[in-house]
């Protein structure tokens, strides 16, 4: 049994994946066309600044965030005096860490799946009089979808792992920052930790293969569907 300052972690983890994917899909996605159907001057820079996030470090990451949204930050301070919006110790904090390092893997996910779709289905219909809204909402979205929520998913499974950027950022701070990979690793400099630390560590392998299970599923079950209609 996990005992309430491990089910604090939990709880927590799962709150803040579920936003930092929720907030940061809508930004994957429109990236992701931007990426998959559009040239511009400058697209290889974005891309590599897209993708960052990957190679660079989790700490440098988590520093990056710091020195920009930290309460003296370059925006931080502005966000606190103007907003009243202060992320260092804070649940969003967490959450604003996690759908950075996230990010990249959703909008991979979905520009690959973006680059599969038949651009003969989307020409057709352009020359049958659809808008390109239409087409885009009919066609192309649809043939997205298993992209999309492999993505969203892929990302639930990084936030659930996060502890660099997190802990650089945000701190570690007990039910507010603290997710499983901080409780495990607050609980490995306790004396009696290994315990703790052995149940959230099944706990945080058992999240992120039901993640991935549950995309590979839900991925067929969304193919089956596409090709039926």
């Amino acid at each position: 049994m996990l005992t309430p300052e491990e089910w604090t972690a939990v709880v927590l983890s799962l709150k803040v994946a579920f936003w930092a994917t929720f907030w940061s899909l809508p930004f994957a996605l429109a990236t992701a066309v931007v990426l998959a159907r559009f040239d511009f001057p400058g697209k290889s820079l974005f891309d590599g600044i897209v993708y960052l996030p990957l190679v660079l470090p989790k700490v440098v990451v988590g520093y990056l965030l710091l020195i920009t949204l930290g309460a003296r930050g370059y925006l931080g301070q502005y966000l606190a005096e103007w907003f009243n919006i202060r992320l260092i110790f804070t649940t969003a904090g967490a959450t604003v860490a996690a759908a950075v390092i996230s990010f990249p893997l959703t909008v991979n996910a979905i520009r690959l799946a973006l680059e599969a779709v038949d651009r003969g289905l989307e020409t057709a219909a352009r020359t049958l009089g659809a808008s390109r809204l239409d087409v885009f909402l009919t066609i192309t979205l649809p043939l997205m979808l298993p992209g999309i929520l492999s993505g969203a998913l892929l990302s639930i499974a990084s936030a659930l792992g996060e502890f660099g950027a997190t802990i650089t950022f945000v701190s570690n701070v007990e039910g507010q920052t603290r997710t499983i990979p901080l409780a495990i690793y607050s609980a490995t400099h306790m004396p009696d930790g290994d315990a703790m630390a052995a149940r959230l560590t099944a706990v945080s392998i058992v999240l992120a293969l039901g993640a991935l299970l549950l995309a590979g599923v839900a991925d067929r079950q969304i193919r089956t569907l596409i090709g039926r209609a």
